[in-house]
Order: structure tokens, then C-alpha cells, then sequence
């Protein structure tokens, strides 16, 4: 009944469940690859993510991050400069065949939209990911 009692419980669930589980409690990663800010001392919420957490929220490598207000100019820059996403466009992958030119989205034909071809921050994202996993073998990177 711990997680009736606990707020944003939905945060905290699947963690409590599989580090609470013999078959899963070893093959955990004490990380949840997301970037927060949070006040000092911390209060129940992390601080809103501006432009000025732009350039940290990058260098962390994270592949969430929150909370964000709404409409807020930051997620004007994660679409245009980590998504190459403009104005009401899909994120350009390999679904996009049009070919590209000044005045031709080059997501205005699609192909499969089920082929994925990972981009720069795909590979960089796997590469996070197994130095994770490669350093996961200690008792520290694993369910407390």
C-alpha cells in the first residue's frame, strides 16, 4: 500500500515494482535519463526548464527532460536545433523521400513510416546507453 500514500505515485510505480522483484532487482540502472532542475532544498516539483538551462540540459546527455512551461521559447530550440523540426513539421527520420531544396520540405512525401534510421543524438543516445549497462556491474547502479 506504500504508493497510495505517496505523491506522483505514477513516478515512482514501475521502480518500487521491479526493485522489489527478485527476478528483476539485479538487472536494474540507477538512472532515469531525464534532466531537472530542482531548488535548493528541493520541494516536491523540479523549477520550470528555460533558455538558460538550454546549453546544460544538452551537455547532460539526458533523453528526457522536464518540466517545461507551456509554449515556452526552450522547446522553440529542442525543435529546431535538436529535432531540425520547424513550424508544424514532423522531425525529419527516414520516412522523409521528398528531395531537399530551399523551398521543398523534404517531409512532404513519406515513405515507411515503421523504418527507423537513427540520427546523431539516436547514436549518441545508444552510446549513453551502454555506458550505462557497462557500468551498472556495481551494487551502486542497482536497486537500493
Amino acid at each position: 500500500m506504500y504508493v497510495n500514500n505517496v505523491a506522483l505515485a505514477q513516478e515512482v510505480y514501475f521502480h518500487t515494482v521491479i526493485c522489489n522483484t527478485p527476478e528483476f532487482k539485479n538487472t536494474t540502472i540507477n538512472a532515469d535519463l531525464r534532466y531537472m532542475v530542482w531548488d535548493n532544498p528541493p520541494k516536491m516539483e523540479p523549477l520550470f526548464l528555460n533558455k538558460s538551462n538550454y546549453n546544460q540540459m544538452v551537455l547532460s546527455g539526458a533523453a528526457f527532460a522536464r518540466q517545461f512551461a507551456k509554449n515556452d521559447p526552450v522547446l522553440d530550440m529542442v525543435d529546431s536545433k535538436i529535432l531540425k523540426r520547424s513550424g508544424n513539421r514532423p522531425a525529419l527520420g527516414a520516412w522523409c523521400t521528398a528531395r531537399q531544396g530551399w523551398f521543398v520540405d523534404p517531409c512532404s512525401q513519406w515513405d515507411d513510416v515503421n523504418v527507423l534510421s537513427p540520427g546523431n543524438r539516436g547514436k549518441k543516445f545508444e552510446e549513453s546507453l551502454k555506458n550505462l549497462v557497462d557500468d551498472s556491474g556495481s551494487e551502486t547502479n542497482q536497486c537500493k
